[in-house]
């Protein structure tokens, strides 16, 4: 099949029956929901741009498995070059929807699990690599969306996977039969998990032999038999739901998407099992899909971090502030600070080396060090952008205002006429325009747009802690503490 274009790819979401719960009831056409569609819109820019000539070479990829052209969305890294075009498309993708797009962490999922399960099948003879490659060989012919689905809910944190009072906690095996296997539990956060046509389940942490159970991977259609999602919340989403919303929305064609995703007895083929009960791996795959995923982050956020700089410099611009010395030091501040998250995602790509299975892996320490700056560094962005563009950014009256003809005035001014006047600015410059350069800030670093940048940035791939683990870990503090003896002279 040729690569889809964006209008497929939603008319494709259309044939599932996808189970998707809001609010507390079922969404029957979750596809045009409004709350939800904008996810979809962001997905189907990945479609979109990858026929574009002009970003041809950052969108797809020549396939190692069956050499067709794909999207480089279901690509598995050959080179440091690869590796290095996938964080100059993220970016390019942040650049085009200002939001998640949501289809890296299939991504990353893939690299992962390809790689770990060959070498779970050179220590045990299993046909975990050979499962994986051909099922993804149906996703890059088919051009499918997947989800990569790896955080558990994990219950009380101070205990393994087998410990907990209630097992669902964690994903786990409750039925192994001759076909195929039986699970149970749920993942959190699920980045596009409903936008996606299937899942890939991972373990969420390294496990021991009480946990084999937990250590399970596998992939499973969306529309699955006892498989449903519940839709999460966002700040400002209901505003979506307003009667003619445009201006209040902000980023009104794009956002992301987060969902619980549960498994409630969900049967899964044997073809479909890529790790069952080999619990020393589990570890391998959790370390590996982290490392791509805070490699993308380098890409990502940093596309959205691109748009947010224009934005806060167009408010600038539209206030008659644009000038200022301190205004055009804080747009140096936060370029320096988007430039250096880009620079460390480009960074570990480069210093990326081959795994046994024969794909590409980015340097761990230096991904892991690109997604410890993302969690500090776009907050300083959007303070920067918050400051740059004035409290009205939080205490503009509404789009209704605006437009109102209720008279109010001693000489017959409607609410309109008094909103549009006072909040007037350069001559040259409508007030609608200045009102929506400062809702789309107000969107992106407060609102729904902020799961795709701010908050996310925290917890996205990891929290924060996460990555100083495995900083530490590769940090070879040891073989530094040498290297300092060799020079002072110390024999010891």
């Amino acid at each position: 099949m040729a690569l889809m274009t964006g209008n497929e790819y939603i008319e494709s979401l259309r044939k599932l029956k996808t189970r998707v719960y809001m609010f507390g009831e079922k969404i029957e056409n979750w596809v045009d929901h409004p709350m939800i569609r904008p996810s979809i819109n962001c997905v189907a820019m990945t479609y979109a741009l990858a026929h574009v000539p002009q970003y041809e070479e950052l969108m797809t990829a020549t396939s190692n498995l069956t050499g067709h052209k794909i999207n480089r969305f279901s690509h598995l890294h050959q080179s440091t070059e690869d590796l290095v075009n996938k964080v100059k498309m993220q970016r390019l993708m942040g650049q085009k929807t200002a939001s998640c797009f949501q289809r890296c962490v299939g991504m990353d999922a893939f690299n992962a699990v390809y790689s770990t399960t060959f070498e779970i099948d050179e220590k045990y003879g299993t046909s975990y690599h050979e499962n994986f490659k051909k099922f993804l060989i149906m996703v890059q012919d088919e051009d499918l969306t997947v989800d990569g689905a790896m955080t558990d809910p994990k219950g009380d944190r101070s205990k393994a996977p087998h410990q907990q009072n209630d097992p669902d906690m964690y994903v786990h095996v409750v039925e192994r039969r001759a076909d195929g296997i039986v699970v149970r539990g749920a993942k959190c956060h699920q980045t596009g998990s409903i936008n996606s046509h299937w899942h890939i389940f991972m373990p969420t942490q390294a496990m021991g032999e009480a946990d084999k159970d937990y250590a399970v991977s596998f992939a499973c259609p969306s529309d699955a038999e006892g498989l449903f999602m519940i839709y999460g919340r966002q700040s400002c989403d209901t505003r979506k739901l307003e009667k003619d919303a445009d201006v209040d929305l902000g980023n009104k064609n794009f956002g992301g998407q987060e969902a619980l995703v549960v498994l409630d007895n969900v049967f899964i083929p044997n073809e479909y099992i890529f790790l069952n009960g080999e619990h020393e791996f589990a570890g391998m795959m959790v370390e590996r899909f982290a490392g791509y995923h805070r490699q993308s982050y380098g890409g990502c956020k940093v596309g959205v971090g691109d748009v947010v700089i224009g934005a806060a410099a167009l408010a600038a611009e539209y206030n008659g502030a644009e000038k200022a010395s301190h205004v055009k030091d804080k747009l140096i501040e936060m370029t320096h600070l988007n430039e250096t998250l880009y620079s460390c995602g480009i960074a570990c790509s480069c210093e990326g080396c081959p795994t046994k299975a024969g794909n590409y892996q980015i340097d761990l320490l230096l991904a892991n060090v690109c997604k410890q700056n993302v969690t500090r560094f776009p907050y300083e962005i959007v303070r920067l952008a918050e400051d740059i563009a004035g409290g009205l950014m939080v205490t503009m009256p509404g789009e209704a205002d605006f437009k109102s003809e209720t008279v109010v005035g001693s000489n017959g001014e409607t609410i309109g006429d008094i909103c549009n006047k006072y909040f007037k600015t350069k001559e040259e410059v409508s007030t609608e325009d200045r009102m929506r350069v400062l809702r789309f800030l107000e969107n992106i670093c407060l609102g729904s747009s902020a799961v795709g940048y701010r908050t996310e940035s925290m917890h996205g791939a990891g929290s924060p802690q996460a990555q100083r683990i495995m900083i530490a870990r590769q940090g070879n503090i040891q073989g530094k503490k040498e290297l300092a003896k060799n020079i002072a002279g110390i024999k010891k």
